[in-house]
Formats: C-alpha cells, sequence, structure tokens
C-alpha cells in the first residue's frame, strides 16, 4: 500500500480524458453542444461508464439517471465518500464546466488503482443529470430530487421547448436506473468546478476555497398584448407585447443595480410570437434569473421586479404571467469539509483563497443530505458557457489532486474513528 502523502494524479492522463470526451459534441469553435438527455449525452455516459468499468467499479444508475461508479474500500458499510459534477453542457458550453469534476473524479480513482492504495471507506465518482437546466428547467433538477427538493414525478415531467419530457428522454436513451433516486447515503461530497468568474484569475490564485453558494431564483414570464398588421395599426393602438417585454428587460437590469454591488440578474432566453417580420408581436415569451448571496435581498429584488413588471404591463395595456419557477437558497457549506480542502491546498503549496460560488452547482443540493465541500480553479478571464472557455492543465491538474487529498483526509478521520471503535 502507497503512503496517502505521495499520492497524486497523472495530469497528462486527465488532460487527455478532457480532451477526448470534448469530441463528443464538439463545436466549430472549440466547445462542446451536449444538452441533457440527448443521444450525444448518452454518448459520453457511455464512454464514463465503460471508463469506470474498466477499472473494476461496480456502476449504479438510478431513476434519475445520476451514475454512480463506486471503487470498494475496506469497509464496504461505510457510505462512500463522493467526488462528482455533471457532464451535460449548455448549447453553446465549453470543454470544463462540470466536465473537469467528474473526470477529476476518474483521475482520483486511477490513481489510486495504479497506487494500489486501499481506503477505509468506498470512493465514488458522479454524473448528476441535468445540472445546466438548459433543456429541462429547473437547473441541478437531478441532484435537486437526490436531496428532497423536487419530486420524482416534478422531474420527469419537466418538458422542453418542443414539450419533450424529462422521463421520456431519460427512457429513451437508456439511462433510467432501477435504485431511487435519494437512497444512496454518501459519508461525504467533493466537487472540483472551474470558478466562472474572473477573482481567482485577477488574484492569481490557483485553488478557490468554497465556502457557499449564492441564493437564486428563477421565474419565467409571458407577455400578451395583440397581434395586428405593422403597417396598418396605428401607433397609440398598438398592443405591442415585445415593446413591453423590452422594457420588462430593462427594469430587470435596474433591479440589480439598484441592490448593488452583489446583485445580479439576468433575462437569457425570449420568444416572441408569431415572429413575423410584418406583425406586431403579440406574445413573448422571456426566463429571468436574480441572484444574490443573502436570502433576504434575493426576496427584496423578487419583491422590485413583480412591482416593476406588473406596473409597465399595465401601463401598456398588457397582461402579464410572472412565475417563480425555482428557488435555491443560499448555501453554506460543511465546515470539516472545507477544513480538509484548506489543508489539502496547503500542503500542495497551492495559492489559495476562500470564496462564494455565484453559480449554482449540484454540490449546493447534495449538502443538505451530505457533508460537502467545493474546490475552483480559474478560467481565463472568467468566461464560462461559452465555446471559449479555458483552463490550464496545470490549473485543473492542481485542482484534482486537492480533490484527491482532501478525499484521502476524510477518509483517514472514518479509518480513525473506526480504530477508536466509534
Amino acid at each position: 500500500m502507497s503512503a496517502a502523502g505521495n499520492l497524486g494524479i497523472d495530469a497528462e492522463r486527465l488532460w487527455d480524458s478532457i480532451m477526448e470526451t470534448a469530441q463528443i459534441g464538439a463545436t466549430a469553435k472549440g466547445g462542446i453542444c451536449r444538452l441533457t438527455l440527448t443521444d450525444l449525452d448518452r454518448a459520453v455516459r457511455q464512454w464514463f461508464v465503460a471508463a469506470c468499468e474498466a477499472l473494476g467499479c461496480r456502476v449504479v444508475v438510478d431513476d434519475l439517471g445520476n451514475i454512480f461508479a463506486r471503487r470498494p474500500g475496506r469497509d464496504e458499510s461505510l457510505p462512500p465518500i463522493a467526488i462528482g459534477s455533471h457532464l451535460d453542457t449548455q448549447p453553446t458550453g465549453g470543454k470544463f464546466d462540470g466536465v473537469i469534476g467528474v473526470l477529476a473524479g476518474l483521475e482520483v480513482l486511477r490513481s489510486l488503482h495504479d497506487a494500489g492504495y486501499e481506503t477505509q471507506a468506498p470512493i465514488e465518482v458522479i454524473n448528476w443529470s441535468n445540472e445546466e437546466g438548459s433543456r429541462f428547467a429547473p437547473a441541478m433538477l437531478a441532484s435537486g430530487v437526490f436531496a428532497g427538493a423536487f419530486t420524482r414525478d416534478y422531474a420527469y415531467g419537466r418538458a422542453d421547448r418542443e414539450g419533450k419530457t424529462f422521463g421520456e428522454e431519460l427512457q429513451r436513451i437508456g439511462f433510467r436506473g432501477a435504485e431511487p433516486c435519494g437512497a444512496h447515503p454518501l459519508s461525504a461530497f467533493i466537487e472540483l468546478h472551474i470558478e466562472q468568474g474572473p477573482i481567482l484569475e485577477a488574484e492569481g490564485k490557483t485553488i478557490g476555497i468554497v465556502t457557499g453558494v449564492q441564493g437564486m431564483r428563477w421565474y419565467e414570464a409571458t407577455v400578451t398584448g395583440a397581434e395586428s398588421h405593422a403597417g396598418s395599426t396605428p401607433m397609440k393602438l398598438r398592443r405591442d407585447a415585445l415593446l413591453g417585454a423590452a422594457r420588462m428587460v430593462a427594469a430587470v437590469q435596474a433591479v440589480a443595480l439598484a441592490h448593488a454591488p452583489d446583485a445580479v440578474a439576468t433575462v437569457g432566453l425570449i420568444e416572441s410570437r408569431p415572429n413575423s417580420r410584418n406583425v406586431i408581436p403579440g406574445s413573448v415569451f422571456f426566463t429571468i434569473d436574480l441572484r444574490h448571496p443573502d436570502d433576504a435581498v434575493v426576496a427584496s429584488m423578487e419583491a422590485a421586479m413583480e412591482t416593476a413588471l406588473h406596473g409597465i404591463a399595465d401601463a401598456d395595456g398588457l397582461d402579464l404571467a410572472l412565475s417563480r419557477i425555482w428557488d435555491s437558497p443560499a448555501v453554506h457549506f460543511d465546515a470539516n469539509c472545507i477544513a480538509a480542502v484548506r489543508e489539502a491546498a496547503t500542503a500542495l503549496g497551492c495559492a489559495s483563497g476562500d470564496i462564494v460560488s455565484g453559480a449554482g452547482h449540484d454540490a449546493a443540493y447534495v449538502s443538505r443530505v451530505a457533508p460537502t465541500a467545493m474546490v475552483f480553479v480559474p478560467c481565463e478571464k472568467g468566461l464560462s458557457h461559452n465555446e471559449l472557455e479555458r483552463a490550464e492543465k496545470a490549473d485543473v491538474a492542481a485542482g484534482a489532486n486537492v480533490v484527491l487529498r482532501a478525499v484521502l483526509a476524510l477518509d483517514q478521520q472514518l479509518a480513525e474513528r473506526a480504530a477508536r471503535g466509534a
């Protein structure tokens, strides 16, 4: 058995895995389009399962399509220590968002296997379904079911813009497993991710020790006016849904600016109907994303937004249907897991600092049911959800090594507890 302190991941092998999987759904600009439960998602899932089974891991899939690859430990009665993230992407996604968390976990298993190192607890790598929420809203859908935030039926019924449901598509690609989602206890969970922001790069730090995730809420809005002829309808008699929606988009931005400096608000998807050049738009659908580290501020933003949007609708003679579809409160990660990450970064000589995640992650939901922490590594110019997203090989390797050390430290705690008979 190798000493834990001498273990390290193979940086080249990890990078090769990232580049290999990036070909599944590769885009012309160097990114990935691998939407949840598409044929491309099935392909990358099959690649991941095969890679894990090649190490002798037992692979289990639950009924939300979450994949658990398990390397045995000395004490199989212990819940596993898990590493993971997601393999689905945005329509114009990059090579690193989510992917490095899963593949770093795979590399940890490979490194343990190569060294013949036996852990006290089983070690698992998890690929969570539908983290992005791009095809099926809301985000982190399957980890949300795992943590009890959503019901299974709610998840199965979520539909994409073509009306295809999550449940139907999960069955179609062959990844609806037998294990009930949530019936899989964990001793701890560590997620590696690119920062998706500019702070680490600006501060010259390699490792972000993530202490929590800011609160966020998602909404869907439909503005209804009246279609009419663009040439024969006087301006003062129009009920232009797109014009009203445009004013609402500006109002959403104003809400964020009024709650500066930490508030952000985004209208990321918009559809105008009938979408004809000589017809005044009669209906517009759009989405809203509000975020802030303080839940009370998110609530204040929501109230201000609702007042502003309904005021615009009333003034313009439009109807507005506004509904909140997702509420993810601010998260504070486990102190012991954070300490394990901090100590690992220090031992490896990595420049590090505490950080709160501006983006949502599966770890936010998993933290409701298991001790959890996250590790961030920089991405160039903070760019993410973009085909030009880029992370350095050395930074990704450093993050994976921090995860490896943190996992082994948590495992050592379990071994010591067993030795004490606790």
